[in-house]
C-alpha cells in the first residue's frame, strides 16, 4: 500500500507539472487561431501584440514566418500553419512545434498578408521575446533593437527583464533601452529627465540620434536636458573621432611601411630608382589569389591557412622576378639613375600586361580568413581585424629585416656596400652579388606586402601603381636606405593624410602632403634620418 501510495503521488506530481505547459500551449494555439478570424492589417497586428505579450519563446516561429510571408490559413478548417513552398504544393508545418502536418495545394490555402508597418511591429515583438534568451549575445541584440526603435509598449517587458537579468553589462543595456522607450512615452517629466541623463552617459552616435529627436520634439526641462546631453556627446565624439583618425593613419602607415620598406633597401644600397617595385607588390597579391584558388578547389579545409601558405610563396615569386630584373637589366645601368628609372618603368608595363593577359583585366577575388574578418569596438573606436593584423605583420617584417641588417653577415655586407662600395670590394665583398641579392630581398618583401594588401585592396594588374609614388615619398621623407626613417616616415605620412582628408579630400590631401615633403627636402635633402651611401660619396 505504501508503494502504491508513493507511486500515485509521483504521478499526480508529474501531471501537475505538465498541465501548465499543456495549458500554456493551448492558450498559444487559441491566440494563433485568431489570425484566421481577424480581417485587415490592424487585426493581424493585434494578434501579433497578444502573442508577444505572452513572452513565450514558442511564438518566435509563427511570428518569424509571418514576417517572411510564410504563414497560411487552410480554407477547409481555418487552421493556421507555417508553409514551405515545394513546387505546386505547400508543405504545412505546425506553427509551434515545426513538425510537418500535411501538404496542400496553393488553391486550398490563403497567405496572411503583411505590410511594412506590420513587419516593424513583428520585429519589435521578436526583440521583446529575445529579452529572456539564454544566449547573452541574443539578449544584447534585442536590447540594441529596442534602443534604436523605442516604443512605450516595451517598458513593461523591459522592467521584467531588468529584474530577472544577472549579467551587469546586459542589464545596463536593458536600462538604456528602457530609457529610450520612456522618452517616447507619456511618463512624467522626472522619469524623462532621468532617461535623458542615462542615454547621455551612453555617449555614442545612436544616443546622439535619439537625443536629437527628443530635443526637436520636447519642451521645457526635457528639451534643455537633451541639449546639454547632446553637447556633451559631441565633445566626447570629437575626441573619439580624433582617435579614429589616428588609428586610420596608423593603419595606412602600416600599409605604406610594407610597400616602401623593400624600396628603402634597394634604393639605399643600390641607388636604383625602381619603378617596377609596385609590380612586385602586385605579383605577391596574385600569388595569394592563386593559392586561394587551389585551396578552394582541392583543400577547402585549409582556407584559414591560405595566407600563411601564400607568404613564403609570394616572397619567392617576387624575389625570383626581382633577381631576373637585376641580372638582366639593372646591372648594366648602375650609376645612371635616369636610365634605371626608364628601364624599370618599361619592366613594370611588361609585368602589368603579362598579368593582364594571364588573369584578365578585372579584379580577382581574394577572401579573408575567419581570423581576419570582423571588427572589435573599443569605446567609439572601430578596429577591423584585417587592419590590426596587417599592422602587426608590418611591424614583424620590420623587426626581422632590422635583425637581418644589423645582426647577420649579409646585413653587414649590405651596410658596407652602402657606406663605401670601393672599400667593400677591396675587402673581398662580392658587390655584384650583394646588389643582386639585395634587389631580390627588396622585391621579396614587396611580394609579401602584396599578400597583406590583397586583404584590403582590389587585386588587379593596377594594384602596384597606387603605392609606388607613396612609397617613394616615404623613403625620401624618412631618409634613403634608413629603416627607422622608413618606419617613422610611413606612420607620419599616414596620420597626416588621414587628418587632412576630412578637410581637403583624399586627392587634395595627397597633393598637400607632396607639397609639404617638397618643402621639407629643401631644408633636409637627405630626409629625417640621413644615411651615408654611394649617392653621397665624394
Amino acid at each position: 500500500m505504501i508503494l502504491l501510495r508513493a507511486l500515485g503521488l509521483t504521478l499526480l506530481f508529474l501531471m501537475a507539472s505538465l498541465l501548465p505547459s499543456n495549458a500554456a500551449e493551448a492558450d498559444l494555439r487559441a491566440i494563433i487561431a485568431k489570425f484566421a478570424t481577424g480581417t485587415g492589417f490592424s487585426a493581424t497586428e493585434a494578434v501579433v501584440r497578444e502573442l508577444a505579450a505572452t513572452g513565450d519563446p514558442l511564438v518566435e516561429r509563427p511570428l518569424a514566418a509571418l514576417a517572411d510571408g510564410n504563414l497560411y490559413i487552410r480554407k477547409a478548417d481555418s487552421a493556421v500553419f507555417v508553409g514551405m513552398e515545394a513546387g505546386d504544393s505547400v508543405a504545412l508545418l505546425d506553427p509551434l512545434s515545426g513538425e510537418k502536418s500535411a501538404d496542400a495545394a496553393k488553391a486550398d490555402i490563403t497567405k496572411i498578408k503583411v505590410n511594412n508597418t506590420l513587419r516593424r511591429v513583428i520585429r519589435d515583438a521578436l526583440g521583446t521575446l529575445t529579452l529572456r534568451a539564454k544566449d547573452p549575445t541574443v539578449r544584447i541584440a534585442a536590447a540594441d533593437t529596442m534602443f534604436k526603435t523605442p516604443d512605450a509598449a516595451n517598458i513593461d517587458p523591459l522592467d521584467a527583464a531588468i529584474a530577472a537579468e544577472t549579467d551587469a553589462n546586459v542589464k545596463a543595456l536593458f536600462e538604456q533601452a528602457r530609457a529610450a522607450s520612456v522618452l517616447v512615452s507619456d511618463r512624467p517629466e522626472a522619469d524623462k529627465l532621468a532617461a535623458v541623463a542615462l542615454i547621455g552617459a551612453r555617449g555614442d552616435r545612436d544616443a546622439l540620434s535619439l537625443l536629437t529627436s527628443v530635443e526637436a520634439n520636447s519642451q521645457g526641462a526635457v528639451k534643455d536636458a537633451a541639449t546639454a546631453a547632446i553637447g556633451g556627446i559631441n565633445s566626447s565624439l570629437a575626441l573619439w573621432d580624433a582617435g579614429q583618425n589616428i588609428w586610420y593613419g596608423i593603419s595606412l602607415g602600416s600599409v605604406l611601411l610594407l610597400a616602401a620598406i623593400g624600396l628603402a633597401i634597394t634604393f639605399g644600397v643600390m641607388g636604383v630608382i625602381n619603378m617596377a617595385h609596385g609590380e612586385m607588390v602586385m605579383l605577391g597579391a596574385y600569388t595569394t589569389f592563386v593559392v586561394q584558388q587551389v585551396i578552394r578547389t582541392s583543400f577547402p579545409g585549409l582556407f584559414d591557412w591560405s595566407l600563411v601558405i601564400a607568404l613564403p610563396l609570394a616572397f619567392l615569386v617576387a624575389a625570383l622576378v626581382g633577381l631576373i630584373i637585376e641580372r638582366g637589366v639593372i646591372r648594366f645601368l648602375y650609376g645612371r639613375p635616369l636610365e634605371t628609372l626608364l628601364a624599370t618603368w618599361g619592366v613594370s608595363l611588361i609585368l602589368q600586361q603579362a598579368v593582364r593577359s594571364i588573369f584578365g583585366p578585372t579584379n580577382q577575388e581574394v577572401g579573408n580568413p575567419s581570423w581576419m574578418s570582423g571588427s572589435v569596438d573599443i569605446g567609439q573606436l572601430a578596429v577591423t581585424w584585417n587592419r590590426l593584423w596587417i599592422l602587426v605583420f608590418a611591424l614583424g617584417v620590420f623587426a626581422v629585416l632590422l635583425y637581418v641588417m644589423k645582426r647577420t653577415p649579409w646585413g653587414l655586407q649590405m651596410r658596407a656596400v652602402t657606406a663605401n662600395r670601393r672599400m667593400a670590394a677591396s675587402m673581398g665583398i662580392r658587390t655584384p652579388w650583394v646588389d643582386a641579392l639585395t634587389f631580390a630581398l627588396g622585391s621579396g618583401i614587396a611580394g609579401i606586402a602584396g599578400v597583406a594588401l590583397s586583404q584590403i585592396d582590389n587585386v588587379s594588374p593596377n594594384l602596384g601603381r597606387g603605392y609606388i609614388i607613396d612609397s617613394f615619398m616615404v623613403v625620401v621623407f624618412g631618409g634613403v636606405g634608413n629603416l627607422w626613417g622608413t618606419l617613422v616616415g610611413a606612420f607620419s605620412l599616414g596620420i597626416v593624410n588621414k587628418f587632412l582628408e576630412p578637410y581637403a579630400g583624399a586627392v587634395l590631401g595627397k597633393i598637400v602632403v607632396l607639397v609639404l615633403i617638397i618643402l621639407f627636402i629643401q631644408k633636409r635633402p637627405r630626409g629625417l634620418f640621413a644615411l651615408k651611401g654611394r649617392a653621397v660619396e665624394a
